[in-house]
């Protein structure tokens, strides 16, 4: 019998296949004794019983006193982050593919900096300056602090992201926008951005997760009023559920990092859609309107000078 072949392998064969198969079956098995080994330490340590894992339930003010305002400071200091690194992290990748050589180096400087040192750093040197240089009131700091921390960290990835993803575009799309006289500005915006966003989406959802999960270091370290440091007061208050209450935060993590997943999907997709369904078209008045003053576009007639 004649081998399929796909463009990535060759489809695996019959002893190829028996073989995935048992490898397969022992993972499973592998996974299954984990849990169970998981699930029955925890029932040795009672901490399976239902009164620790009740208040979640039944006691409303668990999520109004501490898991509901944990989390309303987590979006708040996650959305902040987001919507100053992203426009940030755009303009330094952008800065770093400038031809002019003092901009180039300058904003590689900002970014191999702050990309260098760990995000939790960032934020205790924030709180430290917040305190001894602003008026910042005690209360207010360490969203301040958490803010900047991911803010510099975060948009020097984006940075680096941005910046791989313009260059990974064919080198004809700006051949093209130089051929009917566009210029570097214009070439940037109307032509490499839109076409590079849709390829730097996935890598750009998982710094948005990051930020997300990053709100924590605000938390264990600066006293940040988030998700992971409602556990300790739940913990004082409803009795030794330690283990219950970092369950509940981690899933309420894990469906917040779904609810962006699942949106930056459903955005990828549109834009894809968007992208085959319209033609990237550029008419006789977009040309004139975006060629350079004192030049005159090509045209697709008339006679050779």
């Amino acid at each position: 019998m004649k081998t399929r072949t796909t463009v990535l392998y060759d489809v695996p064969g019959p002893r190829a296949r028996r073989r995935n198969l048992l490898y397969t079956l022992l993972f499973v098995v592998g996974v299954a004794l984990v849990v169970w080994w998981v699930v029955a330490s925890l029932v040795d340590k009672n901490q399976l019983d239902w009164a620790k894992w009740a208040p979640f339930f039944t006691d409303p003010r668990v999520w109004t006193t501490y898991l509901l305002p944990a989390l309303q400071n987590t979006v708040i200091a996650a959305a902040l982050a987001m919507v100053i690194a992203l426009p940030l992290g755009a303009f330094l990748g952008i800065a770093r593919l400038s031809d002019h050589t003092w901009v180039r180096s300058f904003a590689g400087t900002v970014v191999e900096f702050f990309r260098a040192i760990p995000v939790l750093i960032l934020m205790l040197f924030a709180n430290a300056a917040y305190s001894e240089f602003t008026d910042v009131s005690p209360e207010n700091r360490p969203l301040y602090a958490v803010v900047t921390g991911l803010v510099l960290y975060n948009a020097s990835v984006l940075a680096e992201v941005v910046r791989a993803g313009i260059l990974a575009l064919p080198a004809g799309q700006t051949d093209a926008a130089k051929a009917i006289g566009m210029r570097k500005g214009q070439t940037m915006t109307h032509v490499l951005l839109p076409q590079s966003v849709t390829a730097m989406l996935p890598a750009l959802v998982s710094q948005l997760v990051v930020i997300v999960k990053d709100t924590a270091l605000g938390g264990a370290m600066l006293g940040f009023s988030e998700l992971l440091a409602s556990v300790r007061p739940m913990s004082a208050n409803y009795g030794a559920n330690t283990i219950a209450s970092f369950t509940v935060v981690a899933v309420v993590f894990v469906i917040l990092n779904l609810l962006l997943t699942t949106f930056a999907a459903w955005l990828e997709g549109r834009l894809r859609r968007g992208r085959k369904s319209t033609g990237a078209v550029v008419g006789a008045d977009a040309v004139e309107e975006l060629a350079v003053p004192g030049e005159h576009p090509p045209t697709g007639g008339g006679e050779r000078p």
